[in-house]
């Protein structure tokens, strides 16, 4: 009866946004295919559709309720705003679906076909939750399974963008906003955002997560995200600061100084701290956590010193690229 409860919404929630979908899609997005002579990407193009409509409504969603709290109680105050209007380009790119039909037309096919061949050659995919918890397992706590091992994924990869200095030119794109707010957390390169779709599809597929499911942790994931990086005065406790990663454990990550530059002290920080992506037990477990540094100021150090990152949403993207062959460069 208690898990029930939200199953029964979940449903009810797809099933509106199906019906927003199917609306969308015949009366904008079908007669576009026709005109254009592309009607045999019709069925893409209908997958499309339904993560517009989910991205679109967590956006409103995430808007509704985090914004009054940023102007109620916000951690700091700006005269100016005009940093954080990228940021929201960055959103609409990335969860209305934008990043997600570029990786549809490259990716997904390789992707069919490497699944078609591990079925030929008897290889099907691992099915976690059934693995872990038997055949009769809820979804529900398979969906619990789910949110942990790709928190877990999460979090290595997060740690992979520090460690490596090429790919941290790519993810200082995210980490050069000083004016952290609830529209900073899709604020990353294009690239960057493309090589962690696919290595979380990658794992999706080999784990078995069922397509459903994927879509409910992406929006809450998300959502969860977006408070982490909301311009809000809030703490969620001893105990909530160890079981969720919070708008102060992650600020933290973004100090310049303490989050994400060389720690020779302590090498598990030796490349920043408070990785986590949703959960710190991983930051906890593997000695990357910080619960007790005051919050400091943030953006990137090279940044403040007055290396150019980019004021507008191309130029980031630019100085990005050029930043990481630089250091690729360098390597060689």
């Amino acid at each position: 009866m208690i898990l029930a409860w939200p199953e029964t919404l979940w449903q009810n929630l797809l099933n509106l946004m199906g019906e927003a979908q199917t609306w969308l899609f015949v009366t904008w997005v079908q007669p576009a295919l026709y005109h254009l002579g592309m009607m045999s990407y019709a069925d893409m193009a209908y997958d499309a559709t339904f993560w517009f409509v989910a991205g679109a409504f967590q956006i409103v969603l995430v808007w509704i309720f985090l914004r009054p709290l940023e102007s109620w109680r916000p951690l700091e105050r700006w005269s100016n705003r005009k940093a954080v209007r990228v940021d929201v380009i960055y959103t609409l790119i990335s969860r209305l679906g934008l990043i997600g039909l570029v990786f549809f037309f490259t990716v997904q096919p390789l992707f069919d076909a490497l699944q078609a061949w591990l079925q030929l050659h008897g290889v099907f995919n691992l099915n976690l939750d059934q693995y872990v918890l038997g055949a009769r397992a809820h979804p529900w706590l398979g969906f619990v399974i789910y949110f942990i091992v790709l928190d877990f994924a999460g979090y290595w990869y997060h740690r992979w963008q520090h460690q490596f200095q090429w790919w941290w030119e790519l993810h200082a794109v995210h980490h050069s906003q000083r004016q952290l707010s609830l529209w900073a957390d899709d604020r990353n390169h294009l690239l960057d955002m493309f090589l962690f779709q696919s290595y979380l599809a990658l794992l999706a597929l080999l784990i078995g997560v069922e397509p459903h499911q994927f879509i409910l942790l992406t929006l809450l994931s998300g959502a969860l995200q977006s408070l982490q990086h909301a311009n809000i005065r809030i703490h969620f406790g001893w105990l909530g600061e160890r079981l969720l990663v919070s708008p102060r454990f992650h600020r933290l990550h973004h100090a310049i100084g303490f989050g994400h530059e060389l720690n020779h002290h302590n090498r598990a920080r030796i490349y920043g701290c408070n990785f986590g992506v949703l959960l710190p037990w991983w930051d906890m477990l593997f000695g990357s956590a910080d619960f007790t540094t005051p919050l400091q100021p943030t953006g990137v150090r090279a940044e403040v010193e007055g290396e150019n990152y980019g004021r507008g949403f191309w130029a980031q993207q630019w100085y990005g690229v050029m930043r990481m062959f630089r250091q690729l460069r360098r390597a060689i």
